[in-house]
């Protein structure tokens, strides 16, 4: 996999965790609405074709206990998943500074030879 390649993979991960944190944060915004049902994306084999059709990949949670009014909400598994989240992204953030400092890197030594 080349430098440009691998740049490709984190931006499109990237962007499947900000599609997430958005699933997640309307979840949380819906924990009190009636008959809402717990979403999440589900993460696509091929990051470059699925990218173009994220929507498809929103799913709803399957096997999550329900309360009386028929959401199955959990406030406490949407702030793990919130978090979780939030550090992969920061992980992929750190990746990107990486593969630019090599960049730079590599610029900078073409200009002294």
């Amino acid at each position: 996999m080349t430098l440009d390649q691998t740049g490709q993979e984190i931006g499109n991960y990237m962007s499947y965790l900000s599609q997430r944190q958005g699933v997640i944060a309307s979840n949380i915004a819906n924990a009190d609405t009636p008959g809402y049902q717990t979403r999440d994306v589900r993460m696509p084999v091929d990051f470059s074709s699925a990218m173009q059709d994220a929507g498809s990949f929103i799913v709803e949670t399957p096997s999550l206990p329900s309360r009386n009014d028929g959401n199955n909400v959990s406030i406490d598994r949407e702030a793990r998943l919130l978090s979780e989240n939030t550090m992969k992204f920061n992980l992929a953030t750190q990746m990107v500074r990486i593969e630019l400092k090599s960049i730079r890197s590599a610029i900078e030594e073409g200009r002294t030879t």
